[in-house]
């Protein structure tokens, strides 16, 4: 099994792909090549922008199943309406109606138990795909692309998540902003977490959130300051306060926020954020040293 290392944050904007992306790179120039990373953030994807000779290897279409009522069958009891617990089924009596929303369909099954009558059946509908690249680094890269106007984040995770072949030692996820259903599925089985915070108020609102979150679910995880030198001291006072360990600061850096934009992260890396990761993937292996018996890392 590999190790699973999440990469996330309290909100967008803090630099969680630049982290993501940079991570995967010096993890596997220092420690091993057998890293991948998955791209989470399923409603826009954009890991795939900073390996601009990408090219696609295979795409599979990730489908949930939606009922689908017979109104030929149906004597409209709406017992499959009081059943549904996400609203998604209308069914009105006097006029013969009955329908099912696939957007609030969350494919739980509940209404073809419900139905006596044998009216509805379940069909599959698209949500989205997979998409495995070859980076022409070595470096594996995976991706999940929610299809517009969907909501289901979390079934697109899922998949993604399962869809990871073997052969890698490490295993990124770059997770979707916020504190939601799809971080939480994101990080759930994950072996430690990387919160990238920015020291702004916002940042350290969203960042307490996600320290919460991550208590409660007990997972254990490390924070990296982005874009520091901006903002105030008041991240780091909560920090210290809840004895959190900080993995790095990265200073806000005009140059390197315009190779972000142009797509162009990872080449060119000063030594001073080269040397920087290089001492966030070093806690890494001092911590991961072993992993079920087994030394993975050898620096």
């Amino acid at each position: 099994m590999p190790f699973k290392i999440a990469i996330a944050s309290g909100k967008g904007g803090t630099g969680k792909t630049t982290v993501s992306v940079n991570l995967q790179y010096f993890i596997s120039k220092y420690l091993t090549p057998h890293v991948l990373l998955a791209d989470c953030d399923v409603e826009e994807p954009n890991d795939r922008i900073f390996f601009p000779d990408a090219q696609l290897v295979s795409s599979s279409e990730v489908s949930q199943m939606v009922p689908e009522i017979n109104s030929g069958k149906c004597t409209y009891c709406r017992r499959c309406v009081e059943y549904c617990e996400f609203n998604a089924i209308v069914v009105i009596p006097p006029v013969k109606y009955a329908e099912v929303n696939p957007s609030l369909c969350h494919s739980c099954g509940a209404c073809t138990v419900a139905c006596r009558d044998g009216a509805i059946t379940e069909k599959p509908v698209p949500v989205g795909e997979i998409n495995v690249l070859d980076t022409g680094t070595g470096r594996g890269l995976v991706e999940g692309s929610l299809k517009i106007g969907s909501a289901m984040q979390t079934m697109m995770i899922k998949e993604l998540k399962k869809s990871i072949s073997a052969g890698y030692e490490v295993v990124l996820y770059d997770a979707p902003p916020g504190t939601s259903c799809p971080v939480v599925e994101t990080v759930a089985d994950v072996d430690y977490v990387i919160l990238v915070a920015e020291p702004t108020p916002f940042g350290l609102n969203d960042l307490v959130l996600m320290v919460e979150l991550l208590i409660d679910i007990g997972k254990p995880f490390g924070v990296i300051i982005n874009k520091a030198g901006i903002g105030n001291r008041d991240i780091y006072s909560f920090l210290e306060e809840q004895n959190i360990d900080i993995l790095e600061e990265i200073p806000f850096n005009k140059n390197y926020a315009s190779l972000y934009a142009s797509g162009d992260l990872l080449r060119n890396i000063d030594n001073d954020t080269a040397n920087r990761y290089l001492n966030i993937v070093q806690f890494l292996e001092r911590r991961f040293l072993q992993y079920e018996g087994n030394n993975y890392f050898k620096w």
